[in-house]
């Protein structure tokens, strides 16, 4: 992590990733970028449906490829670039056709490193391919949940699942919430961890470096009135006055609370729920 001298205090906690070090000082491939309006929490009604989202700086989206639907066609890393839509990094992969496209760089990965996709890819870092052929025990990240739809799961800097076991077609994948979810052997996974694995570390350390991120001021819902928030009103400083912490809306939120839809589709599949609070590792 990169520190400075404290000539400020907001310089004083600030920490950030050593750039110059981890990526290989490459532009971005025109070809693969192109612009995406800012929605900025709101939906096409104008209403804001997500808080706390607005402004920062203007970015271009990078046409990252989670299909991976180019099989048994080697490629090659060219670089290692910074991606503004996400914690992890990405790199160009130069396939053995000619054809370039962004995918997320695995940890340790460098340029000049090689992967392929297919059936009966080896066991190594970057390679991809169905969750049947891969041992219990092994890393894994990029991971399919319909056969064919790409990536969908554990995706985000520095994660990884583990195949905990394999039974009647499924694997047992223990996912980075803990949560130990069924996945059909048939979908695609990507061997090893999500790189840039210190992101989790990087201090913002002042309000202005959220701001530049899209990220708006969040306020307590106990600094509010009663009329705003079920946690608000009382003389000073109060406590929620209530058993469980409630959102806005009067959903129970946090402090180890379920807050999973109980006749959600995909409850079949959970084979144990995830651990929330201090109990989970």
């Amino acid at each position: 992590m990169k520190t400075y001298k404290p000539t400020s205090p907001s310089r004083r906690s600030m920490t950030t990733l050593p750039y110059k070090k981890l990526l290989s000082g490459d532009k971005p491939t025109k070809s693969l970028l192109s612009s995406k309006k800012r929605q900025a929490g709101r939906n096409n009604a104008g209403r804001i449906t997500t808080r706390h989202q607005g402004g920062g700086h203007k970015r271009r989206y990078r046409d990252v490829d989670f299909s991976y639907n180019k099989k048994n066609i080697p490629a090659r890393i060219e670089t290692i670039e910074y991606d503004p839509y996400r914690t992890a990094f990405i790199s160009i992969a130069l396939y053995a056709d000619g054809e370039r496209r962004y995918v997320l760089a695995p940890k340790d990965t460098k340029v000049g490193d090689t992967f392929i996709v297919g059936e009966n890819a080896p066991i190594k870092v970057g390679n991809r391919m169905p969750i049947g052929k891969i041992p219990s025990g092994t890393f894994i990240y990029n991971i399919e949940l319909k056969v064919g739809a790409g990536a969908r799961l554990v995706r985000s800097a520095g994660n990884y699942a583990e195949i905990v076991a394999h039974d009647a077609g499924y694997a047992q994948v223990k996912l980075p919430s803990t949560e130990i979810r069924k996945v059909s052997d048939l979908c695609y996974a990507s061997i090893g961890a999500v790189g840039n694995e210190n992101s989790r570390l990087v201090n913002i350390g002042k309000a202005g470096r959220s701001r530049w991120l899209g990220i708006r001021p969040t306020v307590r819902g106990t600094a509010m009135n009663p009329v705003d928030h079920p946690h608000g009103g009382g003389e000073g400083k109060q406590g929620r006055g209530l058993r469980r912490a409630k959102s806005m809306w009067g959903k129970p939120t946090g402090k180890g609370q379920k807050t999973r839809t109980p006749k959600k589709y995909s409850n079949v599949f959970i084979v144990s729920r995830r651990k929330v609070g201090k109990k989970r590792s």
